[in-house]
């Protein structure tokens, strides 16, 4: 499908957030994915995804997840202060923020004569993690979550038992995790953690483990997998179809 962008500007309870909003030119109504980024917010990479998916026939919603912390617009550089600034970021924000954001996306979305009122979610890193807590959202049916960080760890603010990876029996949608059998920053001993956790709750979640590093779906880096990169794409794209 021949896509088409704009820019929205949300009200959340923690101030205006902005978000790219990708979708099909085609008339008619179209499910409602939300993507959240890695912590460098909407960079490139990030948007190539995003019309990927939009071109399958989604209205694809990128927010600036750490939109409190920065000026709108703020795109952080895939180097060393880049980096230290967006981990900074994401270890300010406590989840029940990002929690109230997604509420916001769903409120607006929902009322948008180009939605059909389902919504899914995927993310990338942070994002992946964004992913699987917007699932404990009942609004979101499907989420699709790649290399998601910090689950296993708990090492994001939140009120005390608020966390992700306590709160995964408030999942009632379908699950997708994508791991790195490489990736250094969730480890072999976390992901049979998240898993076990997704058995012992009786969860509906798909998993997958590649021979792949942490970030293999950036298209700018040492660390892409073009391979993996589309058979990743396929996935998300047929769960989405089928789900919502």
């Amino acid at each position: 499908m021949i896509i088409q962008q704009n820019v929205v500007e949300l009200t959340t309870p923690t101030g205006p957030m902005r978000c790219q909003v990708y979708r099909p030119q085609a008339d008619g109504e179209f499910p409602c994915v939300i993507f959240y980024s890695e912590i460098f917010q909407i960079t490139a990479p990030i948007e190539r995804t995003a019309k990927i998916l939009a071109g399958h026939g989604f209205v694809t919603v990128v927010p600036e997840v750490f939109h409190e912390l920065n000026p709108i617009g703020t795109v952080l550089a895939y180097d060393d202060a880049g980096k230290d600034k967006g981990n900074e970021d994401k270890f300010t924000k406590p989840l029940e923020h990002h929690d109230s954001d997604t509420v916001a996306m769903i409120e607006f979305f929902e009322q948008q004569s180009y939605c059909s009122g389902t919504f899914g979610a995927m993310g990338v890193c942070i994002g992946g993690h964004l992913a699987y807590r917007a699932a404990l959202n009942p609004r979101i049916l499907s989420s699709f979550c790649l290399y998601a960080t910090d689950i296993h760890s708990n090492t994001l603010p939140c009120d005390e038992g608020n966390d992700s990876f306590s709160r995964t029996q408030d999942i009632q949608g379908e699950i997708t995790m994508i791991w790195g059998k490489q990736d250094p920053h969730v480890p072999t001993e976390g992901r049979q953690k998240i898993y076990q956790k997704l058995i012992d709750t009786e969860r509906n979640f798909t998993w997958h483990e590649f021979n792949a590093q942490h970030a293999f779906m950036r298209d700018e880096g040492d660390r892409f997998d073009p391979e993996l990169v589309l058979e990743c794409y396929k996935m998300a794209v047929d769960q989405f179809r089928r789900t919502l």
